[in-house]
């Protein structure tokens, strides 16, 4: 059933999800604390309004994890690409790399709605250096552009370099269709950067409204250039975070792994369903009702990613 607020449906797409991470098949750090329960997660999404999920493929084996969860159910879809901390993956051959990423896509038109996640992070440079995240965030517009997708885009303490790239790269990111900066944490001249590029928008989670200061970001934020995401298991709104104080909905949750239930979420593993919180953090910093902007995030998503995905069919 459908969350109702004054007698409103919300409707929620999570543009955001790491459904293939082994929290959800019960595992953590390489221990079994409990059963996979990823179809309870799910049932719990589509129960609290979440109309279609975007799972997030940052590597060639997520990808293929992604695409066996998305067969099973028409309301799953997912990305294409490498994550900026995965790009040392290409270094050993390159081109075969790519070919791979190039094939999934040709041969999954139906499931695959955009290019990423790609980017740049150079908060974790141990796991890929700057070089390499360059070119082959760089490399990777090329799909955009010959398949006519959006970007799932990534941006971590990289403004200047990330905007050069796309502004050097403008007309492949056009043919694609513009993208979305997920997990936006960055300054408000960051965000008004990106948005002055023309055709991209913020995706806002749990990470996004840690801070006062991010909070106030959001609050400038023009609302027609915003999508909701979860970015679980990561990402979750925490009582430390200045969000928090405008949540209202909650859910049942257990501390200890070990304790699981499936009536239950599990304390600091996030979920689909609770991107209910993150529109509840956003009207309430925001001052709007939630209900309006649920309306207006759901029509932003539709108009990137699956109005892209009809011209394409």
């Amino acid at each position: 059933m459908l969350r109702r607020y004054f007698g409103i449906a919300m409707k929620y797409i999570d543009i955001g999800a790491n459904l293939t991470d082994p929290m959800f098949q019960g595992c953590y750090g390489k221990s079994q604390k409990h059963v996979a329960d990823l179809d309870i997660v799910l049932e719990r999404a589509w129960q609290q309004g979440l109309q279609k999920i975007i799972v997030t493929a940052g590597c060639l084996k997520d990808v293929d994890e992604a695409l066996e969860l998305a067969s099973k159910d028409d309301r799953i879809f997912i990305t294409v690409g490498t994550h900026p901390t995965r790009c040392e993956e290409f270094v050993p051959d390159p081109e075969g790399y790519y070919d791979q990423l190039r094939s999934k896509i040709k041969a999954n038109r139906g499931k695959v709605l955009a290019i990423g996640e790609c980017g740049l992070d150079y908060d974790r440079l141990q796991f890929c250096g700057q070089e390499t995240q360059r070119l082959y965030f760089e490399k990777q517009l090329d799909l955009a552009a010959e398949f006519r997708l959006p970007l799932f885009l990534h941006m971590r303490n990289a403004c200047e370099d990330f905007m050069a790239i796309l502004e050097r790269n403008r007309d492949k990111i056009r043919e694609g269709g513009g993208g979305v900066v997920h997990s936006f944490t960055g300054t408000l001249e960051e965000a008004q950067r990106i948005l002055a590029f023309g055709g991209l928008y913020l995706g806002l989670n749990g990470c996004s409204l840690k801070t006062e200061e991010n909070a106030e970001v959001v609050r400038q934020l023009p609302n027609d250039r915003i999508m909701l995401e979860t970015d679980c298991p990561w990402c979750g709104i925490r009582p430390t975070h200045a969000g928090h104080k405008h949540v209202t909905t909650k859910f049942a949750t257990v501390k200890k792994k070990e304790k699981w239930t499936s009536e239950s979420l599990i304390d600091g593993r996030c979920e689909p369903c609770q991107i209910s919180q993150v529109l509840e953090a956003i009207a309430g910093i925001k001052g709007e009702p939630k209900e309006n902007l649920a309306e207006l995030y759901y029509q932003n998503t539709i108009d990137l990613f699956f109005s892209q995905a009809e011209k394409s069919d």
